[in-house]
């Protein structure tokens, strides 16, 4: 039984998990759907009652129906690469192959429906605080009044896009800030503005779900930090990543937030305040950890490949969606 990694051609995260299924003797194809057609073929027959389907990338052919997983984890847009790109060869491309692998019994690390959903930030905050998570006081708006009153009764705050990322090719991350404390707020009519009261953290907090295996860690914040520098992707703080135990009732949380969102595999973010408390911020479903990872040996890429490689128990696997997911 194979697995499958959907991914861009330049993924060192990928990487690290490919070695370490190579190391345990577990097949992998690893293929961008982007370079469908093109360097990826597929065929898929539906004859008399069966299906049966087959994958070809670099010199690799595969059986659909000899999937044991498929790793969504970064893949180009279907026929992205294609000698004569378009709208519509990109939707005839998608509508194959995700079409075809959804039809088999392979575990999904996430699920394209799962994923999809996820990525919506206002269902993540609702779905975090439905689970018990912390969530900071936040408001999304087009109305600059309301915007106005938010920050009257918490003035302290910071603004975030929405979506996560600048609409730019390649993406480009788009960081959090603090709000002057004389904005007026008018330029809120032109587009969703993300407002969230700004907790003083203590540390930062990047929690790795993968299946039910929680890895944590931890980034202090420096006494002397710049107040401005509110996202730890961007600070200038020399603070390693260290290895963090969870408390159990965010473990709790998280296992039910993955629940309900049916993720197999989930980065979230949290903030430590002075007391302790880890305040939810967001999840990323197909987020990076090589840099935890490497600061602090944390097991990531060998726990994915674990999960990848394993067999699912047939009483032990609900479906989602028409796929199999991590069991809740």
């Amino acid at each position: 039984m194979t697995v499958l990694i959907l991914t861009c051609e330049e993924d060192v995260t990928a990487d690290m998990v490919i070695v370490h299924l190579h190391d345990s003797g577990v097949p992998v194809v690893r293929l961008d759907p982007a370079d469908l057609p093109g360097g990826v073929s597929l065929s898929g027959e539906y004859v008399h009652g069966r299906f049966r389907g087959h994958l070809s990338a670099g010199g690799r052919l595969v059986s659909i129906g000899g999937l044991r997983s498929v790793w969504v984890r970064r893949p180009g847009t279907p026929a992205g690469r294609a000698a004569q790109p378009s709208p519509w060869l990109t939707e005839e491309a998608a509508q194959a192959l995700y079409g075809m692998l959804r039809g088999s019994d392979a575990r999904w690390m996430n699920h394209p429906d799962a994923a999809r959903q996820a990525r919506h930030k206002p269902w993540q905050l609702r779905l975090a605080q439905r689970c018990g998570l912390p969530v900071p006081a936040t408001v999304i708006t087009t109305f600059p009044r309301a915007a106005r009153e938010f920050a009257e009764r918490f003035p302290d705050l910071v603004v975030k896009p929405v979506s996560g990322a600048h609409p730019q090719d390649p993406p480009r991350a788009v960081p959090t800030s603090r709000v002057a404390s004389d904005a007026d707020f008018a330029a809120v009519a032109f587009g969703p503005t993300l407002l969230q009261r700004r907790i003083a953290k203590r540390a930062d907090i990047r929690l790795t779900a993968v299946g039910e295996r929680l890895l944590a860690a931890r980034k202090a914040t420096a006494p002397d930090a710049e107040p401005t520098e509110v996202d730890v992707r961007f600070a200038t703080s020399t603070s390693p990543w260290e290895p963090v135990d969870v408390p159990p009732r965010t473990a709790d949380a998280v296992r039910a937030y993955l629940c309900e969102a049916e993720l197999a595999y989930g980065a979230f973010d949290f903030v430590e305040d002075a007391d302790g408390t880890w305040w939810f911020l967001e999840c990323n479903q197909s987020g990076q950890f090589g840099f935890v990872e490497v600061e602090t040996g944390q097991p990531i890429a060998r726990t994915v490949a674990e999960w990848l490689a394993r067999p699912v128990p047939k009483e032990e696997t609900p479906e989602v969606n028409g796929a199999r997911t991590t069991a809740c």
